[in-house]
């Protein structure tokens, strides 16, 4: 019998991330769930799936990420999977130049960029002991073409989708490094957002898909690459066609 895999998902106490979560936890993957602040949330799901774990920790301080990636590699003996689903945003009109303010950029580029980075670099050793390693990271539409929440975010997703390539190249053979580019998601993120509705109107009204898509359509994503041994390197728009727009 082969021996269950084990994954480490953060930012998985809601949202995308804990859809992940659930998906892994369905497809007999062993999950750790990590939040930074959401503790709560995060123990609940954890105690909801069969065999999870949760380990608070903020991917943005190092010494958490690596105590993260430790705890959870020996929570179970093994890592396998590493999906970086944690991320901050703040939503700020393109044109307003003053209010992306520097203290912005560094808040985003700490959670979205290094602490992928960080997570990566500390879970490398136990993704290349596996055998057949993987790093999922959820990037953004925003990373791809010239939009999303701020101009702050969308460039950290541009270089997390620059760094996916640059660590499958780095990484490879052992460890595969892809990217998922979510478009709109229906996510606590616009939960209360003015004009949030509207905007998801739009996008429904647009996309070939005709819908904005849902957690668990980028859960479905993240799992196939986990399973998918001869990709790496590549990031995967899941945006209903908006791309082609």
């Amino acid at each position: 019998m082969t021996e269950q895999r084990v994954a480490l998902v953060t930012g998985s106490s809601s949202g995308i991330g804990a859809a992940v979560a659930r998906r892994l936890t369905e497809a007999g993957v062993r999950v750790v769930v990590n939040s930074a602040h959401s503790v709560e949330a995060g123990q609940a799901l954890a105690a909801e799936l069969p065999g999870a774990r949760y380990i608070q920790a903020n991917v943005a301080v190092e010494e958490d990420a690596k105590r993260l990636v430790a705890e959870a590699a020996a929570a179970y003996g093994r890592l396998d999977i590493l999906v970086n689903s944690a991320g901050i945003t703040r939503f700020i009109p393109h044109d307003d130049l003053d209010a992306a303010s520097p203290d912005v950029w560094r808040d985003i580029f700490d959670v979205n960029v290094v602490g992928v980075w960080q997570t990566i670099t500390a879970a490398a050793p136990h993704l290349r002991a596996s055998g057949a390693g993987c790093v999922v990271n959820v990037s953004s539409q925003a990373g791809v073409r010239p939009g999303g929440s701020s101009i702050p975010y969308a460039v950290s997703k541009a270089a997390v989708n620059h760094m996916t390539k640059l660590l499958a190249k780095t990484l490879g053979p052992e460890v595969r490094v892809n990217a998922v580019a979510p478009g709109m998601i229906d996510t606590p993120w616009f939960d209360g957002l003015d004009g949030a509705d509207k905007a998801m109107e739009a996008v429904a009204g647009s996309v070939p898909l005709g819908r904005v898509g849902r957690p668990e359509d980028i859960a479905e994503a993240v799992h196939d690459l986990t399973r998918a041994a001869y990709i790496t390197g590549e990031v995967l728009l899941v945006d209903g066609g908006g791309h082609l727009l």
